[in-house]
């Protein structure tokens, strides 16, 4: 899925694909794979809608006159979605049973979630209080555009529990957000940053691109440095990959993507001709010095954080453990089993919301009582090969590599000796133990190695 090096924005539906580390251990990756499912430790929200879709973006996304104005079909899909929490929490509890663990951590993506109004969040999170418990330090992460009339109301976000904002700043330079599709200013991502600290938002978090049509080793310097002025927490920083959900085939029936329009993929060609992998590398390597020179902690291949602001819900994905996800185009996994939701808005709401000629007030109670089942989607059970494979993949991202014990087994014992002698991994001793982690080298060619693993 990623292209050389590029590691692409990670979300729940990325989590086979491109990520790894599964909590110490000193078994092999095989026998470390959970062998039974297992109750969530994290809960994915898809909130699929945005005022403008850009060119780039292949997340499930509902934009225009879908998400504002009197067609909006924004209530509705809410509804649904609250519904879906519903339902996903009555298997859980014929499962596990009611007593299961409290999530660690709860994540709305998207999408815009902060155009969601503050009573609907605070009524999805109150049910999510209710029916899938919070760990009191639980992290609430909302993903937000920076944009005066996209951010939402930071306020009453917070005041529903949300404790860590992420933005899609993708620039400081308003020529390439210009050329990005982007509706926002640098001073909009300034002044979104003071929002959310004056919300009493403890945590945040700023994506940024590189590898941009037009973009310098220079400029790509300029951004950086610039969003270090904003003195935020956490930082994540992806090429920008350009890939065609419709060649991969996902994007039919049940498929978790949507098709790409036609004026996006011509987009995509123009700025391929613009991509450059040496560039990219060099970009790389300049932010991997940069942040590491002030003290931030690269923790993943493409996330780096201040001390004690590392993404909790990102890490589920790359420890590998249990999530819930409801939304269109939302992934779940339990351990052994992934599932997924159809991106198609339509049949998603059909199933979880009856037509009763008009949008439904932000009422979750009345949805649940009153719909009749699940959304389409699909599912499939990892074979124990592909869970090892997930498993090394995931952990490789993460600084900390694997233990040695663990690279023995399959199925990184049988492409150790060319990946050293590559330069992509390295033993080190982390926190007192032996363990094996990717280079430098090894992060800008980690799908050579990932490719091989699989």
């Amino acid at each position: 899925m990623e292209r050389s090096f590029r590691a692409v924005p990670f979300s729940h539906r990325y989590a086979l694909a491109v990520s790894l580390h599964q909590p110490d251990t000193d078994e092999s990756p095989t026998s470390a794979a959970p062998v039974r499912p297992m109750p969530p430790a994290g809960l994915y929200v898809h909130l699929p809608f945005c005022v403008a879709r850009c060119p780039y973006c292949d997340f499930v996304v509902y934009a225009g006159a879908q998400a504002r104005g009197p067609r909006a079909r924004t209530e509705r899909l809410y509804e649904g979605v609250g519904r879906e929490l519903e339902l996903r929490a009555d298997a859980l509890d014929a499962r596990f049973g009611r007593t299961r663990p409290p999530l660690g951590s709860l994540y709305f993506g998207g999408g815009t979630p902060s155009l969601v109004p503050g009573e609907w969040l605070e009524r999805l999170v109150a049910t999510v209080r209710r029916r899938y418990g919070l760990a009191p330090d639980a992290e609430l992460t909302l993903e937000a555009n920076p944009g005066a009339d996209e951010r939402g109301d930071l306020a009453a976000f917070a005041a529903a529990g949300v404790n860590r904002v992420s933005f899609g700043a993708q620039s400081m330079d308003a020529g390439e957000l210009r050329r990005l599709g982007r509706r926002h200013s640098p001073e909009d991502a300034a002044a979104a940053v003071a929002a959310a600290r004056a919300a009493g938002i403890g945590s945040v978090n700023l994506d940024l691109l590189y590898d941009v049509p037009g973009q310098s080793i220079a400029g790509w310097e300029v951004t950086l440095r610039a969003a270090l002025g904003l003195r935020p927490d956490h930082l994540s920083l992806y090429a920008l990959t350009l890939d065609d959900p419709d060649a991969e085939g996902l994007t039919g029936e049940a498929g978790d993507h949507l098709p790409t329009a036609p004026g996006a993929r011509r987009w995509r060609d123009n700025a391929r001709l613009d991509q450059d992998d040496d560039r990219a590398a060099d970009q790389y390597r300049l932010a991997s010095d940069l942040l590491d020179a002030a003290g931030w902690h690269g923790y993943e291949i493409s996330n780096w954080a201040r001390p004690g602001h590392e993404s909790r819900h990102n890490l589920t994905y790359w420890e590998r453990r249990p999530y819930e996800a409801v939304g269109p185009g939302a992934h779940a996994f339990d351990g052994v089993t992934r599932r997924w939701n159809a991106a198609a808005m339509e049949p998603y709401v059909a199933a979880l919301v009856p037509d009763r000629g008009r949008a439904a007030a932000p009422g979750l109670n009345a949805a649940a009582s009153a719909a009749s089942g699940l959304p389409p989607g699909g599912c499939e059970v990892l074979t124990p090969e592909v869970a090892a494979a997930e498993q090394a993949i995931l952990a490789l991202r993460l600084d900390r590599g694997v233990s040695e014990s663990a690279a023995a087994g399959p199925p990184l014992a049988g492409v150790r000796d060319w990946a050293e002698s590559a330069g992509l991994l390295e033993s080190a001793e982390i926190d007192g133990e032996p363990r094996l982690r990717l280079t430098t080298r090894g992060r800008l060619l980690s799908n050579e190695l990932f490719a091989r693993l699989v």
